[in-house]
């Protein structure tokens, strides 16, 4: 957020609190138009579990539907936290996203073999998120730069990393995209 916020609109919210998920909720109703883009921890699954069910009730009323894209890493508990997600929301259409930073789609063998690939992949996808070049990665973040940005300002050779990664992560959410 604090790379984006002078670019799109942002707001915050403490989803480890009751008040977050009703300032959530409050959000998409004033924000009918838009499309709302929550992005949270895995460790904030005790929230999600004691008041996600304040966003899930409401999500006929507020004619949304709930998209999850639930990036894993190779350990357990990422699975493990997914799982208990998918209890608070059902009806959510999920996506596992595999981190390349964490190695390729083979790697992910806990994935590959488990019983939530299957059930991920009756309504969602699993897709795979490009690594991208730690250089980069690091100049994002330590400098705070949106890609927008970052496209505009780096070095020719980390802009050209950094707009092959762009290019893999846009084919990624555009095969989602078109599916609905």
């Amino acid at each position: 957020m604090k790379a984006i916020h002078h670019e799109i609109e942002c707001a915050a919210f403490d989803l480890d609190e009751a008040d977050g998920w009703i300032g959530l909720v409050n959000y998409c109703d004033a924000k009918r138009d838009a499309v709302v883009i929550v992005n949270t921890a895995a460790r904030n699954q005790a929230g999600v579990a004691r008041y996600g069910a304040t966003l899930a009730s409401t999500l006929d009323e507020l004619a949304r539907r709930l998209v999850v894209f639930w990036v894993i890493n190779r350990q357990r508990d990422s699975l493990e936290l997914l799982r208990e997600f998918g209890a608070t929301f059902p009806d959510a259409t999920t996506h596992v996203v595999r981190n390349a930073y964490f190695g390729t789609a083979d790697k992910f063998t806990l994935y590959q073999d488990s019983n939530i690939r299957n059930g991920i992949e009756a309504k969602g996808k699993s897709l795979d998120f490009p690594d991208l070049a730690d250089r980069v990665a690091d100049d994002l973040r330590s400098q705070r730069l949106s890609v927008r940005k970052a496209a505009e300002t780096l070095p020719i050779g980390q802009r050209a990393e950094l707009l092959r990664w762009r290019s893999l992560y846009d084919a990624m959410f555009a095969g989602v995209i078109a599916d609905g």
